[in-house]
């Protein structure tokens, strides 16, 4: 079927860059927004149904009504919905900053996905299998998978410095400036509405909910995927006072060396053993990060050091060397090293072999090695599929982090301190009675561990009884893993489900 070419728009109140324009030439006159459109059928969840498929362009526009900023999105709409105001819709994000939707598109959401190894295996050249997804959310919700400015075909038009939109604050108004474009295009504003992002979209997803509300656009979900919510529970550093976020990655050290072989699984399951953990680094191993190494007696530090290798699987030698701190970067290099490996960032399973076993950190993440080709491949094949014919590259990954504003605050302060957008979140909760929050976590996840996770969430002001917690035996990308893809879905599925 032929592309139709259609685009919406949208105001902002986006604050104006630092960058000096005055002396910038004028902009080439802004084409109009250009949208691809095709019609599929397919089985999900059962079901035989027919959709549309919408890849294309959304602007925003500032307060004079001048376009600044061009989204791309893929959309997939179920045809023949009688009620559409009883029929969810999922916006989907990922992270970085600087990620664009496709992992989630072609990994686990999306009409067709990318078929990698179930087991940690490098998956190698092209080509690479692409198939339907009977497991996808299409099932109960239309799907919306955006690319943040900077990503995807995403981009600042005209002048305006594509800076202007990398930073907490900036990237939440102008994605909220796109779901209010696209919910009045789409006749979706009495629509159930649920968020889903993955790592720093789940940072992305608490700012975002905030600001909607100001909008009064109130969300029915929020899926957190992977979650870093509190960085103080997710970033240890020596250096700046971080010292709690050592504990919360002990239980991700302890179930990579559980899945290794390298801890005594005797008498044990592998739920109760994270349980001792748990319990152990909330407790003594708290206390002791917070008395340091000169307040606790020699007895003190041999019993702490003993338990410590115990869970982690390093030598005691080398707990001692690190004074009860062991970072992650170096984790991933010394748990395997008498093996000759090192082992993953983003999952714990994956694992490298590099040219020398001396360094303290890896060369590579292993998981990244294994899958990144595969699933850039796989979003090519799909906007083939999808008649998309651009006039630049489409860019999955983009440093955007390095130029990144983490301030929360409009006027960025000196000295802020460690992001942290759980209060966020609680707002949002006690002020909607309805909003509801699934927190589905990796076990083997070094990017964001599912302890910090948990720890961020215990804080006050958040509504507790309506936050539920699912973890599987993956790493960061929970799709990878085929049992944990299933289940995963499954999970999603029903928590979208209720709404329909």
């Amino acid at each position: 079927m032929s592309a139709a070419h259609t685009g919406s728009s949208a105001q902002t109140t986006l604050q104006s860059g630092t960058s000096d324009k005055s002396a910038a030439p004028p902009a080439a006159p802004i084409a109009d927004p250009v949208a691809f459109t095709r019609e599929f059928s397919g089985k999900f969840g059962g079901e035989s149904l027919r959709y549309r498929a919408v890849a294309g362009e959304t602007y925003i526009r500032d307060e004079k009504g001048v376009p600044i900023a061009s989204f791309f999105s893929f959309a997939y709409l179920k045809l023949g919905v009688e009620r559409i105001e009883t029929r969810p819709v999922a916006f989907i994000f990922n992270g970085g900053p600087g990620s664009s939707a496709q992992w989630l598109h072609m990994g686990a959401f999306g009409p067709r996905r990318v078929l990698v190894p179930s087991e940690p295996e490098n998956a190698g050249a092209p080509p690479y299998p692409i198939v339907d997804n009977p497991g996808s959310l299409l099932a109960v919700a239309d799907l919306v998978f955006i690319d943040p400015i900077g990503t995807g075909y995403s981009r600042a038009l005209g002048n305006k410095d594509p800076r202007d939109f990398w930073g907490l604050l900036a990237d939440g108004r102008c994605i909220a400036d796109f779901i209010q474009a696209w919910i009045t295009e789409n006749q979706r504003w009495n629509s159930p509405k649920y968020l889903l992002g993955e790592s720093y979209g789940t940072t992305r997803s608490c700012v975002l909910a905030d600001m909607l509300s100001e909008r009064y656009i109130a969300l029915n979900g929020i899926v957190l995927i992977s979650a870093v919510l509190d960085l103080q529970n997710s970033r240890p550093a020596r250096e700046d006072g971080g010292i709690l976020s050592y504990a919360s990655f002990l239980p991700t050290y302890a179930a990579t060396a559980w899945y290794h072989g390298k801890v005594n699984r005797d008498g044990r399951t592998f739920e109760s053993f994270l349980d001792e953990v748990r319990s152990f680094a909330r407790n003594e191993y708290a206390r002791a990060l917070i008395a340091n190494q000169h307040r606790l007696s020699p007895a003190e530090r041999a019993h702490l050091t003993a338990r410590l290798a115990g869970y982690t699987g390093l030598e005691e030698s080398y707990i001692a060397q690190s004074k009860l701190r062991v970072p992650p970067e170096r984790f991933y290099k010394e748990l395997l090293r008498d093996r000759g490996l090192v082992v993953g960032r983003l999952d714990g399973r994956y694992t490298g072999v590099e040219p020398e076993s001396a360094g303290e950190s890896a060369e590579s993440d292993p998981t990244f090695d294994a899958i990144g080709s595969a699933y850039t491949s796989a979003t090519h094949v799909q906007l083939n599929e999808l008649g998309v014919r651009m006039d630049r590259p489409y860019v999955p990954l983009a440093k955007l982090y390095e130029n990144w504003n983490w301030s929360l605050e409009e006027k960025a302060l000196i000295g802020t301190g460690y992001v942290n957008v759980v209060p966020f979140l609680g707002r949002r909760m006690r002020h909607n009675k309805d909003l509801r929050v699934l927190v589905a976590s990796g076990y083997y996840d070094f990017a964001t561990p599912f302890f910090g996770a948990e720890n961020a969430l215990s804080e006050d002001g958040v509504v507790h009884e309506r936050i539920s917690y699912t973890y599987y035996e993956v790493g960061h990308m929970i799709f990878l893993h085929e049992p944990s893809r299933v289940r995963f879905l499954d999970d999603v599925r029903e928590f979208v489900q209720p709404a329909r």
